[in-house]
């Protein structure tokens, strides 16, 4: 997969609920560059999704059908949940 700009992965990461661009947002600049290239990979096919899944999923209210999409969704629920904890 061929790199994508910062600027247009933080553009997919504008939602339209603040919740989503919070969570997104702060995965991107804080997580998003130690992932393995697989894992940016599943990242930036999880911004294709809709906001409305992607707020179901993201705050576990449903689960994705597909096992790897759940595992970057994961990431991004621990990574808001832990990101303060030192």
């Amino acid at each position: 997969m061929n790199k994508i700009s910062q600027k247009r992965l933080e553009w997919a990461c504008r939602r339209g609920m603040l919740e989503l661009d919070v969570l997104l947002g702060n995965f991107l600049r804080e997580a998003y560059p130690k992932l393995s290239s697989d894992d940016q990979e599943l990242f930036v096919h999880l911004l294709e999704e809709n906001d409305q899944d992607l707020f179901l999923w993201l705050t576990g209210k449903e689960i994705h059908e597909n096992f790897e999409m759940n595992k970057i969704i994961e990431m991004v629920r621990y990574h808001a949940k832990n990101r303060h904890v030192t």
